[in-house]
């Protein structure tokens, strides 16, 4: 099982790629791999931000990329599209990298 720290240094050895291959603006880790909780069944909670407007299907192929990549099962969650009640909690622990 990952760290939050090797999950960020795995996110920042492929930046260039996300940015290019997946219009990636900007990335954060945040949930149960920031407050140390994560178990072996634990997702990786990403909030992303793209540099243009993307399709459901781009995040989905960006999700999967990222599953490959980290070994791990990604959840991508858009920064535009947090619910309200979410917010605060889930900017508030979130890491950019």
């Amino acid at each position: 099982m990952q760290t939050a720290d090797e999950v960020k240094a795995i996110l920042k050895q492929y930046r260039d790629e996300l940015e290019q291959q997946f219009k990636v603006k900007s990335i954060a880790i945040f949930g149960s791999y920031v407050r140390g909780q994560q178990r072996e069944e634990s997702d990786v909670d990403l909030l992303v931000e793209f540099s243009s407007p993307v399709s459901l299907l781009h995040i989905i192929s960006l999700e999967n990329h990222l599953t490959d990549l980290l070994g791990v099962q990604v959840d991508v969650i858009l920064r535009r599209s947090i619910r309200q009640e979410l917010r605060r909690a889930i900017l508030g622990e979130a890491i950019p990298l």
